[in-house]
């Protein structure tokens, strides 16, 4: 039961949080922003959010630009999430789409020797 609950907060957090950066935040870098998981601790002290971005900066700049807003997005989750304490955030650029995508060519061109 605590697995699930913890998993429907982790997806409430992930909605939550592509609301804020789209219809909230100002800073036209965190609109470029695609949230794609949300991992909250057990005891919803700490929150790893995985995102992508079609921005030109390179994946540092933008991981350090949307974790010096962390405590923005954590304001704004607290007052749309009713819970008894808001997990402290910290983004992760998610490399896994890449990774499929170097997968994926990796394939055709096998496919397309033969």
């Amino acid at each position: 039961m605590a697995s699930y609950k913890i998993s429907k907060i982790s997806s409430d957090v992930r909605e939550a949080i592509s609301e804020i950066l789209f219809e909230e935040a100002r800073d036209e870098l965190l609109k470029t922003i695609t949230i794609t998981d949300a991992r909250v601790s057990k005891d919803l002290s700490y929150a790893k959010i995985y995102f992508t971005s079609l921005s030109n900066l390179s994946k540092e700049e933008i991981t350090k630009e949307i974790n010096e807003a962390a405590s923005f997005i954590r304001g704004k989750l607290a007052q749309k999430l009713n819970l008894r304490h808001t997990p402290d955030l910290n983004f992760v650029y998610d490399t896994s789409i890449e990774y499929a995508s170097k997968i994926e060519g990796i394939i055709k061109e096998i496919h397309d020797k033969d």
